[in-house]
């Protein structure tokens, strides 16, 4: 009986339906790109997933909340930097993923809107950087470590400064002065970085 219960159940411990829950996600991550941060609701969102507005209510307080756990997901999928045994290759290929996720992917679009919305809501920015942003620094830290323990970097390579003039810059980019970031660009960058620390 108890066998019988636990194949129908296609939830998680919390009840939901992991299928209904990417919906929604993937609704909003693709209304926001619509839509603007503004005209993005909970009533449209639900309409996209093709589940009931009390549902994700159930779920998720806000809107605000339904964009941070579809972030969530993305940068750990999108942003875990490769392992090639070798810092320049990973980096290159990292940084040219953040730039290409800041500036054409739907989920970048969510980032950015939530970094713009967190300028004026203390308590979005204080949620943003103790979750996503502080847990993307330690993936985008992972070369590095990586790095290090193979003795590619010396012990006392300061990694929170290698990963900020790694990634400040394409942040610059996209977020300050909206010049393009192209792969010239972050494989100049990370040449740069790692001959500084090498």
């Amino acid at each position: 009986m108890a066998d019988d219960q636990a194949r129908r159940h296609h939830g998680n411990r919390h009840g939901r339906s992991e299928r209904a829950r990417r919906a929604v996600l993937n609704a909003a991550d693709d209304l926001l790109v619509e839509h603007g941060f503004a005209g993005l609701t909970m009533e449209k969102i639900a309409v996209r997933a093709g589940v009931a507005k009390q549902t994700i209510y159930r779920w998720w307080p806000s809107k605000v909340d339904v964009l941070l756990d579809a972030l969530g997901d993305d940068l750990a999928e999108e942003l875990t930097p490769p392992d090639h045994g070798d810092l320049r290759r990973d980096l290159r290929e990292h940084l040219a993923a953040v730039a290409e996720f800041l500036t054409t992917a739907h989920a970048g679009a969510v980032l950015r809107a939530l970094l713009g919305q967190a300028q004026h809501d203390p308590e979005l920015a204080a949620r943003l950087r103790a979750g996503h942003l502080l847990d993307q620094r330690a993936r985008d830290r992972l070369p590095f470590e990586r790095a290090v323990a193979r003795g590619e970097l010396a012990a006392g390579t300061d990694l929170d400064d290698a990963v900020e003039r790694l990634i400040g810059p394409v942040h610059y980019r996209v977020l300050v002065t909206g010049d393009p970031v192209p792969r010239s660009f972050t494989d100049a960058l990370v040449d740069r970085v790692t001959v500084q620390d090498g």
